[in-house]
């Protein structure tokens, strides 16, 4: 977890600790907008029974493609940081020699 004076210092990145806060409001977002095309698509099932149908498997589609992409997108930003840090380790080996 990171303190408070840890946003005024550069020697340790915050964005790790908080892209997982991020990626659950995501999840929460791609939940609740799924939540709304799948109500949408049972409303609509009332005027096109198969037009509401495929919206319903399309909102229900998209929650689980929605939720496999963030996390790819997550997990590239923390890959991106843990290579900083074995860059910078390499770094410190290499001028302690």
């Amino acid at each position: 977890m990171f303190e408070f004076r840890d946003l005024f210092q550069w020697d340790r990145f915050i964005t790790p600790t908080i892209i997982k806060t991020f990626y659950w409001l995501v999840i929460a977002l791609i939940v609740l907008f799924g939540l709304s095309g799948i109500f949408s698509g049972l409303a609509a099932m009332a005027i096109s029974p198969f037009g509401g149908f495929i919206l319903l498997l399309s909102s229900i589609a998209s929650v689980v493609v929605g939720v496999v992409f963030s996390r790819i997108a997550a997990e590239f930003i923390l890959i991106v940081f843990r290579i900083n840090e074995h860059l910078g380790a390499i770094r410190d080996q290499g001028e302690r020699r």
